[in-house]
């Protein structure tokens, strides 16, 4: 404005007529390019805002145009090109469909890489054709995220040529030893990896057979992405090259082929399983996937073994409880024998496991046992036991539900309330209305989701109710149930909520509802959620964020032993500095390790215990390029941007997690601290390094 004021003054000074030639003004500069920093700082407001533009108030024109991820792409920098392309397929604008198209065709593969990723992420159908013209690209970093993509669109039709690109790629990766986790490796091995996984999505066996096996139905490779895809496409005819990976070399390789073989349930898997089963040979990480798929077969020839297992202290504590959950679907004296002992174990997951175990084998004698038992003292074992309970006929379950509602642990009381759902308990209605009126927001969210199942006739009335009570809670929880619940009993009943809730304090809600709306109708404008509520701009220019010396080490103290991380600043800046943040505040030192599941991941961050807790807030997801892969650490999630507190690192390679949650981590030292975990262990204390100073939470906690 001051530059157009300026050349109107001029205009009318100058002397009118030919009498006197107006002197050649100087060239105006061009205004200099902001410095990287400040752009990428715009970048991460924006896309922590979910917009792909901001309008910024000028006082006396009033709207011009701000930052924009759109005008972004055509910057000269190719670093904030790839940048702004990736925040475009974080925001979740479709609008940003067509300029990630056109950023297809960027002279930088780097560029058209990410754009084909953030095609993914955007999950619009228009965007197949050209992701499938990409697959054609010269560079293969670009074609394998192209087939990524259409992976993650779902789109079945393109599975021919996605498999022509892995049949094309495969040699490239013949000799990569089958635990090999290097990432990233030469770009035609990633094209095939990345082609793999989405034909894995795609469900596509006919194009997975003619990439990984030869003719007499062998693998052609030993990696163990090639048993992950034939073990997740869950096909009858993936049975001997499954068979035939799990005899070979390799820890992951062999895993995946064991969890592959409980997948398919079929007994000729048992004899190789019982093999693997063997820890002291194959590790406990095998083990614990071969007992898992014993159970899941349910063969008897595998009841002795497994017991042995179960029954025997020496056993490593992780496989010992796959064990003894498995012999719920194992039949044999010996597997009731050793359940039964089990109830007096001294570790509660154990306890707990054993009676989910019993309740399946007999359910009239589980009954039986129970009156012998005192109620456990381990609020976590009750909870178990609820979930027992919900697998047994209705009379047999509903009095001991009935008398488990009065539980003086709230976390003991939504499983059961779930419980009394599932048997389908006369008086749950009542219960449920009850539930809603707790103190507890996890009591509180459990009962409107059930009671959206129940379709009670004045359940709108009392779910309305219920949410103007949630309005003042400090988590999105309550909320969002209610909400989801109230969508349950259609349109009429949820629309004014749902529309009103695109204003929530609270992002996640905002998207939980704006989803929940269009499943309603799918022509509604839920434009009202945004932008989502974010900080201040100078929250975003902190050189510690945007470009620190260093990448800050968080280590963690565990009952187990020390695990460090190293914490990926650069490609989830805003999760890590959360996650710092906590760490100052103490937040997780002495919390408990409430979920572990051998060979997947181990999980913390939740004060509760029960997986329900946070920190009372949200914050958005900062999906990447980087796969999860063993030791990786990523945010835990209810659903899209929910994280906040729960972190989880997993035991080995998981592709299925790639492109759905944020990776903010790699453990770089203690991985076996990581492996000896189990449920109910503590992290007694974070700290962070950050190459200059420590985090970490008060002396006194």
């Amino acid at each position: 404005m001051t530059q157009l004021r300026t050349a109107v003054l001029v205009g009318v000074l100058l002397p009118l007529g030919g009498a006197c030639a107006p002197k050649a003004l100087p060239p105006v500069p061009a205004p200099a390019a902001p410095p990287y920093e400040q752009t990428l700082a715009e970048i991460l407001s924006l896309e922590d805002a979910r917009v792909l533009r901001r309008q910024t108030d000028a006082p006396e024109v009033g709207p011009v145009a701000g930052p924009d991820l759109v005008r972004l792409l055509a910057d000269p920098l190719g670093r904030i090109r790839w940048r702004a392309a990736l925040a475009i397929g974080r925001t979740g604008m479709t609008e940003g469909v067509e300029p990630l198209v056109a950023a297809l065709r960027d002279t930088d593969p780097a560029v058209r890489a990410v754009a084909a990723f953030s095609l993914g992420l955007l999950g619009r159908a228009e965007a197949a054709r050209p992701l499938a013209e990409a697959l054609a690209d010269p560079d293969r970093r670009v074609a394998g995220r192209a087939a990524e993509a259409l992976g993650l669109l779902g789109a079945k039709d393109r599975a021919g040529a996605i498999g022509v690109l892995v049949a094309a790629t495969a040699g490239a990766a013949a000799a990569i030893a089958p635990d090999d986790l290097t990432f990233p490796l030469a770009p035609e091995v990633e094209a095939f990896r990345l082609g793999l996984y989405a034909l894995v999505r795609l469900g596509a066996w006919d194009e997975i057979a003619a990439a990984v096996l030869d003719v007499r139905g062998e693998p052609r490779l030993r990696w163990w992405p090639v048993a992950y895809a034939l073990q997740r496409v869950a096909d009858a005819r993936a049975l001997p090259p499954l068979l035939s990976l799990a005899r070979g070399p390799g820890q992951e390789t062999v895993a995946f082929a064991a969890r592959g073989l409980g997948i398919l349930k079929d007994p000729r898997g048992v004899e190789a399983l019982l093999a693997l089963s063997d820890a002291a040979r194959h590790g406990p990480r095998v083990a614990a996937a071969a007992v898992r798929s014993l159970g899941q077969i349910g063969d008897p020839r595998a009841t002795a073994a497994v017991a042995a297992l179960a029954g025997n202290p020496q056993t490593e504590q992780n496989v010992r409880l796959e064990a003894v959950t498995a012999l719920g679907n194992l039949r044999g004296p010996e597997a009731t024998a050793v359940l039964l002992d089990t109830l007096g174990a001294d570790w509660p997951a154990l306890r707990g496991a054993a009676l989910g175990a019993l309740a399946s084998l007999d359910p009239e004698g589980f009954v039986a046992v129970l009156a012998t038992l005192d109620p456990d003292p381990d609020w976590r074992v009750r909870a178990d036991l609820a979930r027992a309970l919900a697998t047994l006929p209705p009379g047999l379950a509903t009095p001991k539900l009935q008398a488990m509602l009065r539980d003086g642990d709230v976390r003991a009381v939504t499983p059961v309330l779930e419980a009394l759902a599932a048997v389908k308990a006369p008086g749950l209605d009542g219960a449920l209305r009850t539930a809603l009126t707790d103190g507890d927001v996890i009591v509180r969210a459990t009962a409107a989701r059930l009671l959206g199942d129940l379709q009670s006739a004045d359940g709108p009335r009392v779910l309305r109710d219920a949410l103007a009570r949630a309005r003042t809670d400090d988590t999105y929880v309550g909320r969002a149930a209610i909400l989801g619940a109230l969508a349950k009993y259609g349109a009429a009943a949820a629309l004014g909520p749902l529309r009103e809730a695109l204003g929530d304090p609270d992002w996640a809600v905002r998207r939980r509802a704006a989803e929940l709306l269009r499943g309603l109708d799918p022509a509604a404008d839920v434009s009202a959620m945004r932008p989502a509520p974010v900080d201040a701009p100078a929250a975003y220019a902190s050189r510690d964020l945007l470009a620190p010396a260093y990448s800050p080490q968080a280590f963690i103290d565990t009952d187990d032993g020390l695990i460090q991380i190293e914490l990926a600043i650069g490609d989830a800046p805003l999760t890590v500095r959360n996650f710092i943040a906590l760490v100052g505040r103490g937040f997780f030192d002495g919390v408990t390790i409430h979920r572990v599941v051998p060979n997947f991941v181990v999980q913390d961050g939740d004060p509760r215990g029960d997986g329900e807790g946070g920190p009372g807030y949200t914050i958005r997801d900062e999906i990447n390029l980087r796969p999860y892969l063993r030791g990786t650490v990523g945010m835990a999630l209810d659903w899209a941007d929910t994280g906040g507190s729960q972190w989880f690192i997993t035991h080995g390679p998981q592709p299925h997690l790639d492109g759905r949650y944020t990776v903010f981590g790699q453990v770089v030292a203690g991985m076996e601290v990581v492996d000896r975990l189990a449920r109910g262990d503590m992290v007694r204390r974070v700290r962070v390094w950050d190459g200059e100073r420590w985090t970490e939470g008060p002396a006194d906690r």
